[in-house]
């Protein structure tokens, strides 16, 4: 494009859902655009490290200088059964506040680019007649009636709601209803903007009419036909870095450790699993030791670090980049987020997913049927479930070699390039009057 456009990128949660959009971002600017991330103060340090320009957007998040605090919030919302309840009720007691920050961003914005979460970004473009295009992280957000998600509440209804695409639709049915009374905050907000009532925020609601971006690889989900028309699948928009300021991206004594020895069995959290781990990395050196592995634990913080001096062939660090670690792993082993599942996927190696909550148990369901790796739920994990899951998993050469054939797929993807090409194309093909939502959505 000739002339650079000011684009706001509204996301909100942990890396996983921060990366993606800072990896659309950077590709943007490359491209001689502005773009505009809106989201948590928390992320502040990370936007400035970039040299990206940032906009804080409330609710506001603890920071990694409060783990206690961090802590217990991952307690009340990293869980199967309510958790996604107690995720959204972050932003439907305040969501005039949340509106009124993404709409003060966007006053003079050319597109909004929005995560499903935040609820406010549709009314801010619907309200100020902006170009809008929608995304989801995961295919879970596109509830499809023909390729079911697993639930996290009920897991083990999958095999039901599979047999038959009207059984899906009854429960995405149940779930729109049971949703009604949470979303009855953003109803209210939109008849308080004069905003026609919609469809139901969290489901068809959270769709652009324009363009909805699937920020995941095909080898996760095909387009099914309930979704929205206009879904385009870009590949993972890869981004990993942590981005502390003045701290090395690879920790003293890692490649070193990787160099040392035969590749390891990889054990993380992902960026928010690690403050509700427990036992996780106690456990998992035992697993390594009865299979005589050598282990690399990505811990998330100090707190994490078992008591007891670390066995020879064990080494543990609080955070590295995937896409240098992960490729020298001989396993990994992680709880299912869809950044963490995406990483995996494009390094190539087996996995074993522990999912704890949301889109995990969908997310480590695809990557079984993948043939990339197993599942096991966090309940279920332990010393010897773990050793026998890995055994299993190393000794089956079928794993890994279907893990190289889906990396060789994953890494021929450019996330970050598809997605900026789908958001000019709308800058370009579109004229102002086409994005007045008010009257038609």
């Amino acid at each position: 494009m000739s002339t650079g456009k000011r684009i706001v990128l509204s996301t909100f949660g942990s890396f996983g859902d921060i990366h993606p959009y800072i990896a659309i971002a950077l590709e943007l600017r490359d491209r001689g655009h502005v773009p505009v991330v809106a989201t948590s103060e928390v992320y502040r340090e990370k936007m400035d490290a970039l040299g990206l320009e940032f906009h804080p957007v409330r609710p506001d998040m603890p920071s990694y200088d409060e783990p206690d605090e961090i802590s217990r919030l991952a307690e009340e919302l990293i869980e199967a059964k309510g958790g996604t309840e107690k995720v959204l009720a972050l932003f439907t007691p305040n969501l005039r506040e949340v509106y009124d920050d993404l709409d003060a961003i966007a006053a003079d914005a050319d597109l909004l680019l929005t995560h499903p979460l935040p609820l406010a970004g549709p009314l801010v473009a619907q309200k100020r007649g902006l170009p809008w295009v929608s995304s989801v992280l995961a295919p879970i957000s596109l509830f499809s009636a023909y390729d079911p998600p697993v639930l996290p509440q009920m897991p083990a209804l999958h095999h039901l709601i599979s047999l038959s695409p009207f059984l899906g639709r009854l429960v995405y049915r149940v779930a729109s209803h049971k949703l009604e009374r949470i979303m009855e905050p953003v109803y209210r907000l939109r008849a308080e903007l004069d905003l026609p009532r919609g469809e139901q925020p969290l489901l068809g609601g959270q769709h652009s009419p324009t363009l909805v971006l699937a920020l995941f690889s095909s080898v996760l989900a095909k387009p099914q036909p309930d979704w929205p028309s206009n879904t385009h699948v870009t590949g993972f928009p890869f981004y990993d870095r942590r981005d502390f300021l003045g701290e090395k991206e690879v920790q003293p004594g890692l490649l070193e450790f990787l160099d040392d020895g035969p590749p390891p069995l990889v054990f993380t959290l992902g960026s928010s699993a690690f403050w509700v781990a427990k036992d996780f990395y106690r456990d998992s050196i035992t697993a390594a030791q009865a299979l005589g592995q050598r282990a690399l634990l990505l811990i998330g913080h100090e707190r994490n670090l078992p008591a007891e001096p670390l066995p020879q062939g064990v080494a543990a660090f609080e955070y590295a980049p995937y896409g240098e670690v992960l490729p020298r792993a001989r396993a990994i082993i992680h709880q299912g987020g869809v950044g963490t599942t995406g990483q995996g996927l494009r390094a190539g190696r087996p996995v074993l997913i522990v999912p704890h909550a949301h889109d995990q148990f969908d997310n480590a369901a695809r990557v079984a049927r993948l043939g990339c790796g197993r599942a096991i739920p966090r309940p279920r994990y332990n010393a010897r479930s773990a050793a026998k899951e890995l055994g299993a998993l190393l000794d089956k050469s079928d794993y890994a070699a279907r893990a190289a054939e889906v990396g060789e797929i994953v890494r021929s993807e450019n996330g970050a390039g598809a997605a900026a090409d789908a958001i000019e194309e709308v800058l370009t093909s579109r004229t102002a009057s086409e994005f007045d939502y008010v009257a038609s959505y």
